[in-house]
């Protein structure tokens, strides 16, 4: 096949996509440029399905080559190694809106590798990744046919942007993705600097209307290349299966459904589930549990439905918007630097934060050159949260994802640099899970924070909604437990302060909202989120004033830009002695801001003192510590700033006459003297008698006297001269 290539202007910006150039083995292979960002996504799907398999297995893979940037990777082997934070993120982004939208019966495996060869810095490569994949899966023979667009919407100035740049991402008041079809809505993440439900919606239905556009590029790329799909084989049940399983079932779900707690619930489902499987010969040849299973969970998902849309309650007997029973405790840990247990029903997060200096900050090598963060939150979910046993392997992409949204929902309301330098870690380990943990880990989080005396602009909320849907009937659920979660249609989380939302995420297992539903969605979450904030504040008020004992000190100066180097020394020779002297840690910005951190403020007050005496520059009027360097007979050198001199003349020495500087002065004496001029070429002068308000008494004729040399040696240290013994 010849290479096909096609662009269509959306918004501002051109986006090209190309198939028959690259990857031709792939059974859908796109290659999608936006200006000199390009990124290939490739999918192949297996002709059969495993034996005994029961689920689809889909798996993204997006990765970053350092090339397409013009770099080489850092490391001992110089080669890419582990996804990084931002592949993974990407690929659970590719993943999330395509999910639902394979046909449901089918259950052939399918691997999606997208990889960005280009970047300029500016163009997004998740956006175009998104794009990309789903062009290539519409013209390859898997059969997935339902066109899927995605853009990216910012908000600058009052003002939607479509596909913001990287530069104008970092002044939006909001970072939202879309993915959607020509219909609805299928999936949404947002980060948003507390912007309302209202200008939220806007924005997402400005997005929408871009969707469209961008359906209507991968649709001619499907008619120029697209291939005849597979047939979908239908999954073959024995007849009669489901009805014997009905049978034996009825009833069971509903009495099930009025258990008080989880574990209750739990343990029926499994006996009921044995019940119905204990009605057939399972050594039969025709025999597959994984139908049972199936079929059983067919019903189990109809009852939660009737339940909830017909006789209008929950399985555990909430009302929709009802949000399960919350307690908040702070200060629990007493080494920490900020500890918090929030506990939502039966999930439970325990939040600690860590306070660090500027070598804490982690550093990240993107596509973009090297960055860092001062802000980092990680999500554990160890097993024993839901009672299972399992071995831990260290975080997989769902810590990785869930972190990633509560980090971005507490974001906007930490405090910058210049108001509290420090870096600052926070750990949610998950004690206890059944629905939304991430969202409990915003609430914990916030908590946390504020016992550890960090400034937030203010206390941030999350919660969790779910949705059921029967034909047209659908009802938003508030705080969604984990069977309305498994069961259901729609994880949709939101986080924010009573200002406004700050992250929102949206994930569904049917194929979109509507605007009516997206709009309930908002409403119910903005008013669980009230609620919460009003329990928060119940337990801590604000920030606390005072930082933890166990926390550093950290003490930001500035100086002049220009004396850092001055600072730091030759090979930082003086840096390194300022720290090894004072037991302080030092962070030195391009700006000329120093922060100095320190466990004792006497440290940290030492070090600041070597550091202006290095940088300060003289002013007229201002009274310095000086120690005596040089006596001569028309007056004495002073040291007023490290390699900084003076003149002090005779005469301003002491009030009358001053026959000799050695009658007053040694070398080595430290004597307070006041700047009385710098001339046009930088000679300072000083007076010792205006800033000892008179100056020293002449000493008495036969007071012992040093010879004064042209060296300027001798004398012994005092504050004043004394008389011969």
């Amino acid at each position: 096949m010849n290479a096909i290539r096609i662009a269509r202007q959306i918004g501002d910006r051109e986006i090209i996509l190309e198939t028959g150039r690259m990857a031709k083995q792939a059974h859908g292979a796109v290659v999608v440029q936006c200006g000199g960002t390009v990124v290939l996504a490739a999918v192949v799907g297996a002709s059969e399905v495993a034996e005994e398999q029961d689920f689809f297995p889909l798996t993204v893979d997006y990765r970053e080559r350092t090339y397409a940037a013009g770099r080489i990777p850092g490391g001992y082997f110089k080669r890419e190694g582990r996804p990084t934070e931002k592949e993974i993120l990407t690929s659970r982004l590719i993943d999330r809106p395509i999910r639902p939208l394979f046909p449901e019966d089918y259950l052939n495996e399918v691997q999606i590798t997208v990889t960005a060869l280009s970047s300029d810095g500016e163009n997004q490569t998740d956006i175009l990744s998104m794009i990309g994949t789903v062009a290539a899966l519409l013209i390859s023979d898997i059969p997935f046919d339902r066109p899927l667009g995605a853009v990216r919407v910012g908000l600058l100035d009052g003002n939607f942007i479509l596909n913001p740049t990287s530069s104008q991402l970092e002044k939006s008041q909001l970072d939202l993705v879309i993915a959607g079809t020509q219909e609805k809505i299928v999936m949404l993440e947002a980060g948003a600097q507390e912007i309302t439900e209202g200008k939220m919606l806007e924005a997402i239905m400005f997005g929408h209307r871009f969707v469209q556009e961008v359906i209507e590029l991968q649709m001619e790329l499907v008619r120029k290349a697209g291939k005849p799909k597979q047939p979908v084989v239908k999954i073959d049940i024995p007849a009669g299966m489901e009805d014997k399983i009905r049978r034996t079932v009825e009833g069971g779900f509903e009495k099930i459904f009025t258990l008080d707690s989880k574990e209750a619930r739990e343990e029926a489902t499994k006996k009921l589930y044995e019940e119905a499987l204990s009605g057939f010969d399972k050594t039969a040849e025709d025999f597959k549990e994984n139908y049972v299973k199936m079929i059983f969970e067919k019903i189990e998902k109809e009852r939660v439905r009737e339940i909830i849309l017909h006789q209008e309650r929950r399985p555990d007997g909430r009302g929709f918007r009802d949000i399960r029973d919350i307690t908040c405790e702070i200060g629990l840990l007493p080494r920490t630097h900020g500890s918090a247990l929030f506990t939502r029903g039966q999930t439970q997060s325990l939040c600690v934060t860590t306070l660090g200096t500027g070598e804490d900050e982690q550093k990240i090598e993107a596509l973009e050159g090297e960055v860092t963060k001062r802000f980092m939150l990680h999500y554990n979910f160890p097993a024993f949260s839901v009672g299972e046993l399992r071995p831990n392997r260290g975080p997989g992409r769902r810590e990785i994802g869930h972190g990633a949204l509560a980090e971005r929902a507490l974001k906007a309301v930490m405090p910058d640099q210049n108001e509290f330098p420090y870096t600052v870690r926070l750990v949610s380990d998950i004690l206890e899970s059944n629905g939304s943990s991430s969202m409990a880990t915003v609430c914990g989080a916030t908590l946390a924070l504020m016992d550890a005396g960090v400034p937030l602009k203010a206390p941030v909320a999350g919660i969790a909604l779910g949705l059921v849907t029967q034909g047209n009937q659908w009802k938003i659920l508030t705080d969604i437990a984990g069977i309305e979660d498994h069961l259901g249609d729609m994880d949709f989380k939101a986080a924010g302060t009573r200002k406004g939302l700050t992250a929102l995420q949206m994930d569904l297992k049917i194929d979109g909202l509507t605007k009516e539903m997206l709009k309930e969605a908002l409403n119910q979450a903005q008013e669980a989120r009230l609620k919460i904030l009003d329990i928060i504040h119940g337990v801590i008020q604000g920030p606390r004033q005072k930082l933890s004992e166990y926390a550093p000190r950290i003490v930001t100066i500035r100086i002049d830009p220009a004396k850092i180097g001055e600072v730091i020394g030759p090979g930082g020779k003086n840096i390194k002695k300022i720290i090894e002297e004072t037991g302080v840690k030092i962070d030195i910005e391009d700006d000329g801001r120093i922060f100095i951190a320190s466990l004792e403020a006497s440290a940290s007050d030492a070090a600041i003192a070597r550091i202006r005496a290095m940088t300060d520059e003289p002013e007229i009027g201002k009274i310095y510590q000086a120690t005596v360097r040089k006596l001569m007979p028309f007056g004495a050198f002073c040291e007023i700033l490290p390699g900084r001199d003076g003149l002090c003349h005779i005469s301003e020495i002491s009030e009358g006459y001053v026959k000799m500087v050695n009658d007053y002065l040694r070398v080595g004496d430290v004597v307070p003297v006041k700047v009385i001029g710098i001339d046009e070429n930088g000679k300072i002068n000083l007076s010792i008698k205006q800033a000892k308000e008179g100056g020293w008494p002449k000493l008495p004729p036969d007071a012992e006297r040093d010879v004064i040399s042209e060296s300027g040696r001798g004398g012994r240290d005092r504050d004043r001269p004394r008389p011969r013994r």
